[in-house]
C-alpha cells in the first residue's frame, strides 16, 4: 500500500500567491506547490493529501475570516477524513501573528501543542497507527504592503517561533525543520512564498518526509 502524507496548514500549504491588489487571491498550479513538489521527489510509492487553508491559525477562530479557522478542529476533521496517515507535515502559526491575535510566541507555540495533543491522542493514533509527525516553522512574517496593517508587529515575534517550535517538537520525541533555515517569505507581500521558494521547500522536506516515514 502507498504511504500517505498528510500536509496540514494555512495558505502556504494552500499555495496562495503573493498578493498586490487589496482583496486578490490566486492559487500556485500544481507543479508549483511545495507539497506536491515533495510528494513529486518522494515518488511512487506515496500519496499526498493537501489541507491548506488560507487564514487557518493553531488554536483560534478569526472573528473576520470565521470560526473554522481554527487549526484544531480542522486538524481533527482531517484526521478523520483521511488515512491511515504515515506522515503529517504540519506547518501553522503564520495567522497567528496577525495584530488582531495579541501574538507572543509563548502563545502560538502553545497553540503548535494543542494541535500536537490532537494529532498524538491516544484514539487518533489508534486510528493512524505508526503515525510520525512533522513540525515544520513557517519563515518569519515581513511587515510590507499590503498584508502590513494585519501583521503589524510581526516582525517582533517570527524570528523567535523556531527555536520554541523546536524544543516542543523535541520534547515530544518529533521530527523538526525550519522552513526559514532554507526560504524566506515574498518581497512582494510578506507572507506568501514565491515559486522558487515552494520548490526549494518542498524538496527538502520530501527528504524529511523519507528518513523518517
Amino acid at each position: 500500500m502507498a504511504r500517505i502524507v498528510l500536509t496540514f496548514g494555512d495558505s502556504n500549504t494552500h499555495g496562495t500567491m503573493p498578493i498586490l491588489p487589496p482583496g486578490e487571491s490566486r492559487r500556485f498550479g500544481p507543479d508549483i506547490r511545495w507539497p506536491r513538489v515533495m510528494a513529486a521527489r518522494l515518488g511512487a510509492g506515496w500519496e499526498l493529501v493537501e489541507e491548506g487553508l488560507p487564514g487557518r491559525t493553531t488554536q483560534m477562530g478569526d472573528p473576520v475570516m470565521g470560526a473554522h479557522m481554527n487549526g484544531q478542529e480542522g486538524l481533527k476533521i482531517a484526521l478523520a477524513s483521511h488515512g491511515p496517515v504515515d506522515v503529517l507535515a504540519l506547518m501553522l502559526g503564520t495567522n497567528d501573528l496577525k495584530h488582531r491575535f495579541q501574538p507572543s510566541p509563548a502563545r502560538i507555540t502553545a497553540g503548535l501543542a494543542g494541535l500536537l495533543d490532537i494529532a498524538l491522542h491516544r484514539d487518533m493514533l489508534a486510528r493512524h497507527p505508526g503515525m510520525q509527525v512533522l513540525v515544520i516553522c513557517p519563515p518569519p512574517v515581513q511587515e510590507t504592503e499590503p498584508l502590513r496593517a494585519d501583521f503589524l508587529g510581526a516582525e517582533m515575534h517570527g524570528p523567535a517561533l523556531a527555536a520554541s517550535y523546536r524544543a516542543v517538537a523535541e520534547a515530544r520525541g518529533l521530527a523538526f525543520f525550519d522552513a526559514g533555515s532554507v526560504i524566506a517569505t515574498s518581497a512582494v507581500d510578506g507572507v506568501h512564498f514565491e515559486p522558487e521558494a515552494h520548490q526549494t521547500l518542498g524538496a527538502a522536506l520530501a527528504e524529511v518526509a523519507r528518513a523518517i516515514g
